[in-house]
């Protein structure tokens, strides 16, 4: 009887394939799978390590390839996004909301400031009411944007909003408004926030889908840093020429109308909805859960986590080197701002080209908002300070849109909102812990030192961020493993 032999095709340039394994693989499955009751040497306990360390990177790898290969090549573009409907509308509301907005920011200040002789305690206080909310209840506001669909969240988010804004303007023009109706509007609208910013991020894949969602993300980054460099300055005009704060909020409330439009008009057949997920449970705890298994997404969430201990502080130290450091007036303090928020647009503006973030980018662009951070606490002079503002601006809006986009195309539809929720918190829960320990550092050793230290601190941020990635990466896997091996046993 003829025995069947397997046949073996020579490939040129590779070797032929056998059934029999190296040698090399025999003995390190031999190491890693030890016999019932047999104690390892240290020999064999580093290689079985070794293995352990291989499987894991083989595994992140296979989903980084995975990710990759999930988001299809598209032809590129500084404005790509544009030529979707949908978004059109979106970009456009949000160009004039943003505007809108940042009059209404700069006209609260002032009317704070205004209502309560100067109170510098006042100011802060209503900053701190505003971002309160995000920080307590900002998960819950991602798992509702998982729950029902984006789009009539989002319309009825931006309607409170802007009804928030026409009585704040109402209440202003006649001379009603006192500082407590300020307080109750700020933390109304923190409130709001919690729902409706995890559901804006999470909405704009469902209106370009995933092969355009960087580019998305760098508009509207763009459009953002625009409207804080002309949003400000406009209002400062319009407060002198109009005698008062009260038309900035009615100019505020109207300015929603071009988003509740743009929400409106959109094609509902062309967005890629997905299906809201019903009521559970312990939702929440199943998105920390999926972030804390996934190193592609808790990697740029705790890049972010770091980074933003810091960002608001080194905004903060522009009017303290440029007053107290170099001596400059208030203008030379504008131009300073300005020079900023430049960096910032024109990073967004450069991101807006990339097809696809890259986890270099995230951990260049982070490490180099670091070094710029210290390069500017040691210019010795102005103009210099200002030159170094630039790329830092650079740095920061790459860290945000790269870190953004990573996440949202990391994550599965139906988990993207709690996944964005986690991200928001993240990204704004860092200012009020960075803020007041840098400013204290400041008081002490002056604002260069204070820079300095919080360019080296997110130096570190980024070391830390990658050590505590793989930590926590292998003790949700190894937790997993566990679950899975007293299942199966049961």
């Amino acid at each position: 009887m003829l025995r069947r032999r397997r046949v073996v095709r020579a490939v040129p340039g590779k070797k032929p394939e056998s059934d029999e394994k190296p040698e090399a693989d025999k003995k390190q499955e031999s190491d890693a799978k030890p016999e019932p009751g047999k104690k390892l040497g240290w020999r064999a306990r580093l290689r079985r390590r070794r293995v352990a360390r291989a499987a894991a990177a083989d595994e992140l790898q296979a989903v980084e390839t995975a990710t990759a290969r999930a988001v299809p090549e598209t032809r590129g573009g500084m404005f790509r996004s544009l030529r979707n409907h949908n978004y059109r509308l979106f970009a456009m509301g949000g160009v004039i909301s943003n505007v809108g907005g940042w009059m209404q920011r700069t006209a609260q200040d002032w009317l704070v400031l205004d209502l309560t002789h100067g109170s510098a305690a006042a100011l802060g206080l209503t900053t701190a009411l505003q971002f309160l909310p995000l920080m307590l209840f900002g998960l819950w506001g991602g798992m509702l944007a998982d729950r029902y669909p984006k789009r009539p969240l989002l319309m009825v988010a931006q309607s409170i909003m802007g009804l928030l804004a026409l009585t704040m303007g109402l209440l202003v023009v006649t001379g009603a408004a006192q500082a407590w109706h300020v307080y109750v509007m700020a933390f109304t609208l923190g409130l709001i926030s919690c729902v409706e910013v995890p559901t804006r991020q999470s909405f704009v894949v469902e209106m370009v889908g995933r092969q355009d969602l960087s580019n998305a993300i760098a508009l509207n980054a763009s459009s953002f840093n625009l409207a804080r460099v002309v949003g400000p300055a406009l209002a400062g005009v319009l407060i002198y020429a109009l005698g008062g704060t009260g038309p900035m909020f009615l100019i505020n409330a109207m300015s929603f109308l071009a988003v509740l439009g743009g929400l409106a008009l959109m094609r509902a057949s062309e967005l890629t909805t997905p299906d809201p997920v019903p009521r559970a449970k312990g939702q929440l705890r199943e998105g920390l859960r999926y972030v804390m298994a996934r190193p592609d997404l808790l990697m740029p969430i705790l890049l972010v986590a770091f980074v933003s201990l810091f960002t608001q502080s080194f905004s903060m130290s522009i009017a303290l080197m440029a007053r107290e450091v170099f001596g400059a007036g208030a203008s030379s303090f504008g131009l300073a701002s300005s020079m900023f928020a430049v960096g910032a647009l024109g990073g967004a503006l450069m991101a807006a080209r990339r097809v696809r973030p890259s986890r270099k980018l995230l951990i260049g662009g982070a490490l180099s908002f670091g070094l710029f951070q210290v390069a500017t606490g040691l210019a010795p002079w102005y103009p210099l300070y200002l030159l170094f503002l630039i790329p830092a601006g650079v740095a920061l809006i790459s860290i945000n849109t790269a870190a953004n986009t990573s996440v949202q195309l990391a994550s599965s539809p139906e988990m993207r909102g709690r996944v964005m929720g986690i991200y928001v918190l993240v990204f704004t829960g860092g200012a009020p812990i960075g803020a007041p320990l840098l400013g204290w550092v400041s008081d002490l050793g002056g604002p260069r030192v204070g820079v300095m230290i919080g360019g080296v601190l997110t130096l570190a941020g980024v070391g830390a961020a990658i050590m505590l990635t793989k930590v926590l990466s292998r003790r949700s896997h190894a937790t997993v493993r566990g679950a899975t091996a007293a299942a199966a046993g049961a």
